[in-house]
């Protein structure tokens, strides 16, 4: 177990598209029983957020918002179209002399997209080799520029190796998505300065394994879950696993407060 220490950094879940940060009550209930506190943020427009849906850039700035506001170190994770924010926020916090992000200890790629500067998801998607998802065929484009999942075909894209529960309530909470989060770029590449660990998922039916690898070798530490695109909720454990020893490595080089 991890003892919250004023040296442990706070971990600070950003979920991905469609999602908000009741994704995360799985591995939130596991973080706490180790002793490692957590916040998960609703994007613009999600959960139970009253701000209007936005853009990446205007999520990523929410995210750096509150990364500033709490004043502390932290270890910052991305789930899927999270990883975008995650690498756009980390550029977006305050910033100490060195140019690298004053509160931002290290970067956790969940499934996620790790894309380089002035780089979007369909422009980092458009130079990897060609792998269809099921998650292409449960999209619904609507027509004020949002889209929308089908409930029977994105429980197999999303949730594979979730139980029943879990995939039923999942799916109700889902909601719609701007599609211009996935072609604005990023300006930036945090990881140029700080740690990143990136989780592959092998199962994953949502974003494919060999993009998931390609994505990997942009990070610092690669670590491997045999699961779903939502290992949140499928593998918490393993999930709270990952998470646990990245938080002990950055409360270790912070050393005694």
């Amino acid at each position: 177990m991890t003892d919250a220490a004023p040296s442990s950094p706070l971990v600070v879940l950003v979920h991905g598209a469609w999602h908000g940060a009741w994704c995360w009550s799985a591995l939130q209930s596991r973080l706490d029983d180790r002793g490692i506190p957590s916040v998960a943020i609703d994007l613009p427009g999600h959960g139970v957020s009253t701000l209007p849906l936005g853009d990446l850039h205007g999520d990523a700035q929410h995210v750096a918002d509150v990364i500033d506001a709490l004043g502390r170190p932290v270890v910052l994770v991305g789930h899927s179209y999270g990883g975008a924010v995650i690498t756009e926020a980390a550029v977006r916090t305050s910033t100490a002399p060195s140019g690298q992000s004053e509160h931002v200890r290290h970067l956790v790629y969940l499934a996620a997209f790790a894309p380089d500067r002035d780089e979007s998801i369909m422009g980092a998607l458009g130079t990897m080799p060609k792998h269809d998802v099921a998650l292409g065929a449960a999209m619904r484009m609507r027509d004020d520029g949002t889209s929308v999942l089908d409930p029977d075909l994105a429980a197999a894209a999303l949730y594979g190796s979730c139980t029943p529960e879990v995939i039923a309530a999942a799916l109700a909470r889902l909601s719609p998505q701007p599609m211009a989060t996935m072609v604005q770029p990023v300006t930036g590449t945090p990881r140029d300065t700080t740690p990143s660990t990136y989780v592959v998922c092998t199962l994953d039916r949502s974003v494919h394994p060999v993009h998931q690898q390609i994505m990997a070798t942009r990070c610092t530490e690669v670590v491997t879950l045999e699961t779903d695109h939502s290992p949140f909720a499928s593998m918490p454990d393993a999930t709270a696993d990952v998470i646990e020893r990245v938080v002990a490595s950055v409360a270790a080089k912070a050393g005694p407060s």
